[in-house]
């Protein structure tokens, strides 16, 4: 599932309280049928957790940092690390701050298979690789997920990752979740208009939010609210589009 909003939007915020690291003012999490705060030890044998960026235990060694780590997990798989190694090509001789940033997010997936995760939590873990790094880290999430054995939350503001990879969209403005469904649901709920100056007079009241230039409009609108018969030239739009004029929405009377 793949997890969008705007900076600020609350994505990390939600991620840490799935995991419990911050307080919660009301509500509760249940992962796998059971509420976090009841059962954290419990349910994070079962949670492996990527991040892009890793900056911690920069000067130790892969695996002085792995025996370490897999003492917490009673599941912990030694053949299974060790494939993934080799699959990965680490070598766990490096130190941390030695390893490319695609090469720190595959050392933690290494870490999550290797104890049996169920769930993959990945915060931003493409940010700031090249785009064959991306696209190599892109192919081994889907093949993580072909078996339907893991289940993997992807927050990212890089949608063009999405739109490759993700099956399931949630969407999240300011703290709410604005919709939770299928990808190409979610994306045939919009339509991105485009059309002259008189014509954004018809719909302006309806869009999302919407840009001007010299030749027109461009403009989201919820597809409940767009009339074919305007004869304005609709689009399904991308991730991206849906994302941008979300963002603009404070500008739309200005």
């Amino acid at each position: 599932m793949g997890f969008i909003g705007a900076n600020g939007a609350g994505k990390t915020t939600t991620i840490k309280s799935i995991l419990n690291m911050i307080h919660l003012d009301r509500g509760e999490i249940h992962i796998l049928g059971k509420n976090m705060a009841e059962h954290e030890l419990e349910l994070k044998q079962d949670i492996g957790v990527a991040v892009g960026g890793m900056n911690f235990y920069t000067r130790s060694k892969i695996k002085t940092l792995t025996n370490t780590i897999k003492k917490f997990y009673k599941n912990w798989d030694e053949a299974t690390y060790r494939n993934c190694l080799r699959k990965f090509k680490l070598d766990e001789n490096k130190r941390i701050i030695e390893l490319s940033e695609g090469m720190k997010i595959k050392y933690s997936l290494s870490l999550a298979l290797s104890h049996g995760a169920k769930l993959l939590i990945l915060d931003e873990p493409t940010s700031g690789l090249d785009p064959v790094a991306r696209d190599n880290l892109l192919d081994i999430f889907q093949d993580l997920v072909v078996d339907g054995e893991i289940s993997i939350l992807f927050s990212t503001h890089i949608t063009s990752d999405l739109e490759k990879c993700a099956d399931f969209i949630t969407f999240i403005e300011n703290g709410q979740i604005i919709q939770s469904m299928e990808k190409e649901d979610f994306k045939e709920s919009y339509r991105l208009l485009n059309g002259n100056e008189s014509q954004l007079h018809q719909v302006k009241e309806k869009l999302i939010s919407y840009k001007t230039n010299s030749f027109g409009f461009t403009g989201l609108i919820h597809f409940s609210n767009y009339d074919p018969s305007a004869n304005i030239k609709a689009t399904v739009p991308t991730l991206e589009e849906i994302l941008i004029f979300f963002a603009k929405k404070e500008d739309m009377y200005v």
